[in-house]
């Protein structure tokens, strides 16, 4: 068996315009202007652009204000990426072929690696993305105010929200798609989008790493200043770890697998959701109300805070505008060009909790430019 384009790998592959046959096994460049469609160069763009843009960010905040925190996180979501992502691209290396099979297919952008599998925009999004939603809870002093669980908590909220505009239009656009003939894992599904992705990844990952990197380098009583080499290797830890809690959050919904128990497991998976954003929103209203009453822990007002998560949404934005006639225009959730649509309402009522954390974010730090290092 070919375990770098099997039958699965192939046909998704040419679904998405590409093959998967001869592929580099290292890395692969093409024209950014040759690509499926005008949209991917702009993601890849904003996605790259926004993980340099929190590298420099998180560099300063340990070496200026000597909080190791967001330069831990931002190379734990690398470690993360490291451990999770080949075996969803090449189950067949991992033994995985059976229990998990093939998931999904990212299309081919400009840079590519693993056998055209890995593009370099995914590499960037998961640091990008955490430092995004850690900077804007961060921001309304949640961490300083309510400890690291609950702040970890309202990181996973801001990820679900933040993630899952992109997730709802990414296979619309031909940015991957996902394997509809593997409804062991890709289903149940809300529209296009498997309940379990919007759960772990857009979740349950970067709470749980987010919690880890906080306890492991955050200021702790007695700790005493952290070196380069021993925040080196709990950051390891940290991304090492993340998929752990993955696996244990999935073990509710994993134990009624099976096509006859989809309704089951769309009802817990659901709830685990629900619980993200009841969660999430009451944080949420709780650092506005801290706001207001300027009672909010003061912290530092940074440019990447102020600016990047705006931006992210604001591009998102302007996409799905574009999507949209081609959205309203499918019949039973698949366009003209014969890609699946994902969840509108859902994707907006993302765009509306993701602007309340920008402009909550934006009037906490409007007033305040004091560095307040995380507690663990």
């Amino acid at each position: 068996m070919d375990y770098t384009c099997d039958a699965a790998a192939a046909r998704v592959a040419e679904r998405l315009g590409f093959s998967c046959h001869d592929a580099n096994p290292v890395i692969d460049f093409r024209n950014p202007f040759g690509l499926e469609n005008g949209t991917m160069p702009v993601l890849e763009l904003l996605i790259i652009g926004g993980a340099v843009f929190a590298l420099v960010h998180a560099w300063r905040r340990w070496r200026r204000d000597g909080d190791p925190v967001n330069i831990s996180l931002w190379f734990a979501s690398v470690v993360y990426l490291a451990v999770i992502e080949p075996p969803l691209y090449f189950p067949g290396w991992f033994g995985l072929e059976e229990h998990v099979g093939f998931i999904f297919s990212h299309n081919v952008f400009t840079v590519q690696f693993m056998y055209d599998r890995l593009p370099l925009y995914i590499v960037a999004f998961y640091p990008a993305l955490s430092q995004l939603a850690y900077e804007l809870v961060r921001a309304l002093g949640v961490f300083a105010r309510r400890g690291p669980l609950l702040g970890s908590m309202a990181v996973a909220f801001a990820c679900q929200v933040f993630y899952e505009i992109f997730d709802h239009l990414g296979p619309q656009l031909k940015w991957w798609a996902w394997n509809t003939d593997n409804e062991t894992i890709n289903q149940p599904a809300l529209a296009s989008v498997p309940m379990n992705s919007m759960l772990l990844f857009a979740s349950v990952s970067f709470g749980a790493m987010t919690y880890l990197v906080v306890r492991l380098v955050g200021e702790k009583d007695g700790r005493g200043t952290l070196t380069g080499p021993r925040i080196g290797w709990r950051t390891v830890v940290a991304g090492a770890l993340t998929p752990l809690a993955m696996i244990v959050v999935s073990a509710p919904s994993g134990a009624f697998r099976g096509e006859d128990r989809l309704g089951i497991q769309r009802a817990i998976l659901g709830t685990e959701l629900a619980v993200v954003w009841i969660v999430g929103l009451f944080l949420l209203v709780d650092a506005w109300r801290a706001v207001r009453a300027d009672t909010a822990a003061p912290v530092a007002s940074p440019l990447f805070a102020r600016a990047y998560p705006a931006l992210y949404l604001g591009v998102h934005v302007v996409l799905w505008l574009i999507a949209l006639p081609a959205y309203f225009a499918a019949a039973n959730g698949v366009t003209e060009q014969g890609t699946p649509t994902g969840s509108l309402w859902y994707a907006a009522l993302c765009t509306v909790a993701a602007t309340g954390f920008i402009l909550v974010a934006l009037r906490a730090t409007s007033s305040r430019s004091v560095a307040a290092p995380v507690r663990s």
